[in-house]
């Protein structure tokens, strides 16, 4: 399997498009392709995309991707899987909070683990609720997302929070242009502050005890951030 991220909107943003590629075949995906003008090149018949973004010019493209995405013509079911190429399998995990269509992307190539986790899981953070509420990131995060593989890579990046397992992430960060990729579910669990809702210090910190308080105190906290 090989990934490689796409600067959307550079220079101004921190957004990412990723191309998926399987090597045998050289079929490929393209997730979260935000800005057209900047990944319209690398596309062939072969390549299916996850979209959240206007892909009409792309008419003989397949699009795959929650119900409510522009030009959608498949929604998997929540843990519906299908094939890139021979190698690399996919999973579909509804996440349903930033927006109510939101799909996470477990892929597995042998036993290379990574997922792809748009605006739901950020590296030390989550996305805003836009469309959902704390009780359905807290499943987002604390159960879907927190039962894959701990050694899952995750591909999204924002910045982390200052707590003391995520000293080495900080390190990292400032010392490197890109982070997604290079940490694991494992890694969230130890310093995202939205996946140790039942952390006493977490708790201490927001003054609540249930989870899904918890992630709804966490969040407003990160809104007035």
């Amino acid at each position: 399997m090989h990934i490689q991220s796409i600067p959307m909107w550079t220079g101004t943003s921190n957004n990412y498009a990723y191309l998926v590629k399987d090597d045998k075949t050289n079929d490929a995906v393209i997730i979260d392709p935000a800005n057209p003008p900047e990944y319209a090149n690398r596309l062939n018949r072969s390549t299916a995309l996850m979209p959240d973004t206007d892909l009409s010019e792309f008419k003989n493209l397949k699009v795959i991707g929650g119900k409510d995405c522009e030009a959608v013509s498949t929604t998997p079911k929540h843990g519906e899987t299908f094939k890139i190429g021979d190698g690399i399998s996919v999973k579909a995990l509804h996440t349903p909070c930033h927006t109510q269509d939101s799909i996470c992307w477990f892929m597995e190539d042998g036993s290379e683990k990574v997922v792809f986790t748009g605006d739901t899981l950020f590296i030390g953070g989550c996305g805003r609720f836009f469309e959902g509420t704390p009780a359905e990131m807290h499943k987002a995060l604390n159960e879907t997302l927190s039962a894959l593989p701990d050694d899952t890579k995750v591909y999204v990046g924002t910045l982390p929070l200052e707590t003391d397992p995520v000293k080495k992430l900080q390190s990292f960060a400032e010392n490197n242009q890109q982070t997604q990729g290079k940490f694991t579910i494992g890694d969230e669990k130890q310093y995202n502050a939205f996946m140790r809702v039942d952390d006493p210090t977490i708790q201490k910190a927001t003054g609540k005890t249930d989870p899904v308080d918890v992630m709804a105190a966490l969040r407003e906290m990160k809104n007035n951030m």
